[in-house]
């Protein structure tokens, strides 16, 4: 069953923008920028570890060429064929990190490491340093350029090398990103603590506390921001308190003279004489009904918005409720009223007995002006607080039950009335932190109206 329903409570929230949480910005961004300076001081660590590992590699690459070139030179001059290739044959099965090969001036190979590969070696014979896509080589001659040796190591051994520094100095990354992240989320969520008391504060405020907004705590530059909020607080709370005392005035001010032409229209119709005339003055007469009613909601209005809609004591709300509803059901009135209440309960509350009773009224004569004549107002108030008035009647659509708490909105206009009735309720409920539910169809029905209104049990 499709159910339109607005709800009113003590805060409105506009859901439909959302921004982004400034804790969670600066957690994200303190993270990211040390992150990010990690990266960059492992990146500039292992660009040195590399420049001095390359260093110490090729010195001891020079020093081992110029260990061996002597050594080299005597097993060959002692050999009984020189110009025979002769290989050293190791002592035991092992990598070799470094590997040499020594040649004569005509780039015969004289003597070599038991794993070398000529065809690994430069072609020509070369001193000093030199490279190729696999091997880092160093080169040097001995008997006057007759004799040369080479030694040579694999790239891939400074490779690994420098990669095992950089994983060593990027995998403690992983813990420091998620210390950081908690550390900065604590550390700014301890930082803002003053900021969400001020946010809690303003959540507070309704048009029946306009007060200044404590700000004490706040950040400097936050302060500017709290006293423009203070500042518009107080014009705010000075053309509320302005308009009200308006409203208040103007329709007590009107309730003496409306009562006095009223009076004088009712003696006039007396003394007519033709049918016509009459019918007239009794159009003026309820003109002015309308008018004294209008008058009496402004009234009602200005108290509803101006405070003083809590007593000292509390007292039964169901008592309170059955009192009114009986005085309302008069013989002469035609509203019928169905009251369920929960046997032998009582539920004490500290709303104004007057703000209750205006309350109560206002939403009986609202489901009575909208309803189906014939079916009865049900009036419903629970143990624990929960007030609902259902009448009978087309479902109200959902752009208008969305506007129905508003001055002067009906959701017919063909029915007499100011539209102040649930204005005045609206304004009541919010004073006294309570809830306000409109319904569309009733609960449990194909059709009708509802309000349920939620009281709290002690509102000091």
């Amino acid at each position: 069953m499709y159910r339109n329903r607005s709800r009113f409570g003590v805060s409105v929230k506009n859901m439909t923008t959302k921004h982004r949480s400034l804790q969670k910005t600066l957690v994200v961004g303190l993270t990211a920028g040390l992150a990010l300076l990690w990266c960059m001081a492992t990146l500039g660590t292992v660009s040195i570890a590399q420049h001095r590992l390359n260093q110490l590699l090729d010195s001891a690459l020079a020093e081992t060429a110029q260990r061996l070139l002597p050594l080299a030179v005597v097993e060959i001059i002692n050999r009984d064929t020189p110009s025979v290739a002769q290989h050293i044959v190791s002592f035991n099965q092992h990598e070799e990190r470094l590997i040499y090969l020594v040649r004569n001036k005509a780039g015969e190979v004289l003597l070599q490491s038991h794993t070398a590969a000529p065809n690994m070696f430069n072609n020509t014979l070369i001193s000093g340093f030199s490279s190729s896509s696999t091997h880092r080589f160093y080169g040097a001659f001995a008997l006057q350029g007759t004799v040369h040796i080479e030694v040579a190591e694999p790239l891939s051994q400074r490779l690994e090398a420098i990669r095992s520094i950089a994983l060593m100095l990027l995998w403690p990354l992983l813990i420091f990103i998620f210390l950081a992240f908690i550390c900065s989320w604590l550390f700014i969520r301890f930082s803002l603590r003053h900021l969400r008391h001020y946010h809690n504060e303003i959540e507070q405020r309704n048009s029946h506390d306009l007060t200044p907004v404590n700000l004490q705590g706040l950040p400097a530059e936050v302060v500017i921001i709290g006293e423009s909020v203070n500042r518009l607080l107080l014009r705010l709370q000075q053309a509320l308190e302005a308009e009200r005392s308006f409203t208040a005035n103007s329709a007590h001010e009107l309730r003496t003279p409306i009562a006095t032409v009223l009076a004088q229209t009712q003696r006039l119709q007396q003394s007519l004489i033709t049918e016509k005339s009459k019918a007239q003055a009794q159009k003026i007469a309820m003109s002015l009904r309308h008018l004294a009613h209008i008058s009496e909601q402004l009234m009602q209005l200005a108290k509803a918005e101006g405070g003083s809609l809590l007593a000292a004591t509390p007292h039964d709300l169901m008592a309170l409720l059955r009192f009114i509803v009986t005085s309302m059901q008069h013989p002469s009135s035609p509203i019928k009223i169905n009251l369920q209440l929960p046997a032998n309960a009582v539920f004490m509350s500290t709303i104004d007995q007057d703000a209750f009773a205006i309350l109560i009224r206002n939403l009986i004569d609202n489901a009575h002006k909208h309803s189906d004549s014939l079916a009865p107002i049900s009036v419903y108030l629970s143990a624990e607080g929960v007030l609902r008035v259902v009448n009978a009647g087309p479902i109200v659509a959902a752009a208008t039950l969305q506007q129905l708490h508003k001055r002067f909105v009906r959701s017919n206009w063909q029915v007499q009335g100011a539209g102040l009735g649930l204005a005045i309720v609206g304004a009541i409920v919010q004073g006294i932190n309570a809830s306000m539910v409109l319904n569309s169809p009733a609960t449990g029905q194909t059709d009708g109206f509802e309000v349920i209104i939620k009281f709290a049990p002690t509102l000091l």
